[in-house]
């Protein structure tokens, strides 16, 4: 049966595939083998959809994740679609398999006060500070994605105005409010630091780096995790966190889910847990202090409980 996944490999490599990814799919097929054979199964023909299910269970039994699980499953989809497209089996056995749903990871949120330490972190008595804290309140204010921040141009933003364009990856494009904090940073950055950085009168970007092109999503990075690191905040901070970070706190305080869902420019909120989360304590607040009922019983339990403090 080896020989199936070598010339699959093969099959593979001629598609341009990197060696990495070969060799990724030649260890999980080999796995998987290996398991049919303390099976007794001598022949692919011999392979239904119940050994691949025991061997999805054998390796969450053994402690792989639900997401590396996944991976494999999608090694042996690709293995035996080409085996039945090569006519060397007459049935794919993981053709109606249900794949693993890897647990929903909560996202981490920062706290206000978290949020307070970071935006202050950079120091605005030299040039790369000033342009950090434009990037850092604009990203926090806004709730964008990094690639969306540093795909700015200056035409992009206006700060008398307060608001900006921004454009997705997918190249929708859709028009956010700014605080008048952001405001204030990136127009300072764009008066007083920004002409100090450009090298070309050609580029458009908003907020470049010292070789006077854009910023790229590394380098925020970079920054971002420098700036963690003064501020003292614990954890995997990412550019993420920011924007995670921004809808929570909106949300938290009393914003409209679909506002927020538009802002952010998201198709369907439910994706990420948090935010559904979120929605339930906002409707159990709003319950208890509009519903006549809820207001009366918590009004008598404040008139009790002081009662029995005298």
């Amino acid at each position: 049966m080896i020989q199936y996944v070598e010339s699959f490999i093969r099959h593979l490599g001629e598609k341009g595939l990197s060696q990495s990814t070969l060799e990724s799919y030649e260890r999980d097929l080999r796995q998987f083998f290996e398991f049919a054979s303390r099976q007794g199964i001598q022949s692919v023909d011999e392979i239904k959809k119940l050994h691949v299910s025991m061997h999805m269970n054998e390796m969450k039994q053994s402690g792989f994740t639900a997401s590396t699980v996944m991976r494999k499953l999608v090694s042996l989809r690709s293995f035996f679609h080409y085996m039945v497209k090569e006519s060397l089996m007459e049935q794919d056995p993981t053709l109606y398999l249900e794949s693993p749903k890897p647990k929903k990871k909560v996202p981490q949120i920062l706290s206000v006060e978290q949020v307070e330490r970071l935006l202050a972190a950079p120091d605005l008595s030299t040039s790369p500070g000033i342009r950090d804290k434009a990037m850092l309140e604009l990203l926090y204010a806004t709730g964008m994605k990094v690639s969306e921040l540093t795909s700015l141009n200056v035409e992009d933003v206006y700060p008398d105005m307060k608001f900006l364009r921004c454009t997705s990856s997918s190249g929708k494009e859709r028009v956010l409010p700014i605080s008048s904090i952001s405001a204030e940073a990136v127009s300072t950055y764009i008066h007083r630091i920004r002409p100090q950085l450009v090298k070309d009168e050609r580029e458009k970007g908003l907020f470049l780096n010292n070789l006077g092109t854009r910023l790229t999503r590394q380098g925020f990075w970079k920054i971002l995790k420098k700036y963690a690191a003064e501020a003292r905040i614990d954890g995997d901070i990412t550019p993420h966190t920011l924007r995670h970070s921004f809808a929570a706190h909106l949300l938290e305080d009393g914003a409209d889910i679909r506002s927020v869902q538009e802002m952010l420019g998201h198709s369907d909120m439910s994706a990420a847990p948090i935010y559904s989360l979120l929605t339930k304590k906002a409707m159990k607040d709003v319950y208890q202090s509009h519903h006549p009922r809820e207001r009366a019983y918590l009004t008598m339990s404040k008139e009790r409980n002081g009662n029995d403090n005298d």
